[in-house]
């Protein structure tokens, strides 16, 4: 595919790394030594995994030296531990931020980034399309904290503009969404929130700083669950909230308060999974784009959610803003009824049926089977949850086995 307009993503910057100089490095030079400290505890070469509950003092004065100083060491681990740290230095060297708060969750990030920041009276407006579970966290359990949430269809931002009251204190979107795969304007997102005096949060998880950094637009917050793509291997659960120092700082210590830290063998696993971090971007946009031009072409194929396609109506923004479309593609089964379609994800052999995504192993889902199961039918199509929706998450296996497995379950 020509990609002669796509935007280039640059490297992180050097200053937004504590762990030493790394301008003019490339994806995966940053991915492997980004944020790290040359030499770590003990002359190991990977950053050890540190198990402590508490930290003590070597005496009274030690102890009064980090209140008052404010020295950059740890007391309790309900606050951090260091290997939280340098994962949190590497991944703000990736997205390019000044800073990063690591959470035990991608849904714990979003509860500490909106709970951190709003209060009784004030509200958010949300983009429809996104993750179930982000949608009924705003719309069930903010409103118990007197927070209203105000939802506004994905792409239209003059809904999103008028919206806006004087009580909006935060604009939350995906880019691409979940499951449909529509590309957020993150220039024009960001400069209806400056113009309003409203922070932006974008949830950047299906793209990867790799494909596109929201801060780089004017955003001032980027979320992604690190159980995804950043971790890779399916074997972690951490979310993470990036953006300008001062403003995380509030974060940090309402994270603090409530203990919504990630495990240290979660931040260890992070931390290796994020070594191959390019490696494994660019086979999941491989892959992606394989299996989205194939099944574009296929006649069983109703309809393709995908970027990367001609035909996507945010292709164009997509092509000058991303430098990959991601590893997720969503399509719907021409002429076919919910039970049709669930046939065609249990034939298959190579993706599992499983919940989430971007790891190694491809994963595949019938929306409606998984997440809407128990939705009404009028509440599956205002959502635009067809029945015969598929979701397949392309891991890193070669293009040409996903593409072969996926023809002979179409072709049953």
């Amino acid at each position: 595919m020509e990609d002669v307009d796509r935007k280039e993503a640059r490297g992180p910057a050097a200053a937004n790394s504590p762990g030493g100089d790394h301008a003019g490095y490339h994806w995966s030079t940053l991915a492997v030594h980004g944020g790290e400290e040359r030499q770590k505890a003990r002359s190991a070469l990977t950053d050890p995994i540190f198990l402590a509950a508490t930290y003590s003092f070597t005496d009274t004065q030690s102890l009064l030296d980090f209140i008052v100083q404010k020295q950059p060491r740890e007391e309790y681990a309900r606050y951090g531990n260091p290997t939280e740290k340098a994962a949190e230095r590497k991944l703000a060297v990736l997205e390019g931020a000044e800073e990063a708060v690591l959470y035990s969750t991608g849904m714990t990030a979003i509860a500490g980034l909106c709970l951190g920041r709003l209060s009784a009276g004030d509200e958010i407006v949300l983009v429809d399309e996104c993750y179930l579970r982000t949608r009924d966290f705003c719309l069930r359990e903010l409103c118990r904290f007197g927070i209203t949430t105000r939802l506004v269809p994905a792409c239209d931002y003059v809904a999103l503009e008028a919206a806006i009251t004087p009580a909006t204190r935060l604009l939350l979107a995906e880019s691409p969404t979940n499951p449909h795969l529509s590309v957020i304007d993150l220039e024009r997102f960001a400069a209806i929130g400056r113009k309003h005096g409203v922070e932006t949060v974008i949830d950047a998880t299906l793209a990867t700083p790799y494909n596109v950094r929201p801060l780089e637009f004017g955003v001032d917050y980027v979320l992604h669950s690190c159980t995804k793509y950043l971790g890779g291997h399916n074997d972690l659960l951490a979310g993470v909230v990036l953006g300008r120092r001062e403003a995380l700082e509030p974060l940090r210590k309402f994270r603090g308060l409530l203990g919504l830290v990630s495990a240290p063998h979660n931040e260890h696993f992070l931390l290796r999974g994020l070594k191959t971090f390019e490696l494994r971007i660019q086979r999941h946009n491989a892959n992606g784009q394989a299996l989205a031009e194939f099944l574009a072409k296929h006649p069983r194929v109703e309809h393709v959610y995908y970027p990367g396609l001609p035909g996507h109506p945010q292709h164009a923004l997509a092509r000058r803003t991303m430098r990959g479309f991601g590893g997720v593609v969503t399509f719907t089964i021409k002429d076919a009824d919910w039970r049709q379609t669930a046939d065609v994800v249990d034939a298959v052999r190579i993706p599992r049926i499983a919940a989430s995504l971007g790891g190694v192993e491809s994963l595949i889902e019938q929306p409606l089977v998984l997440s809407y199961y128990e939705f009404t039918p009028e509440e599956r199509r205002a959502w635009g949850i067809p029945d015969n929706m598929i979701r397949l998450a392309c891991g890193i296996e070669n293009a040409e086995d996903l593409i072969a497995d996926l023809a002979q379950a179409l072709a049953r």
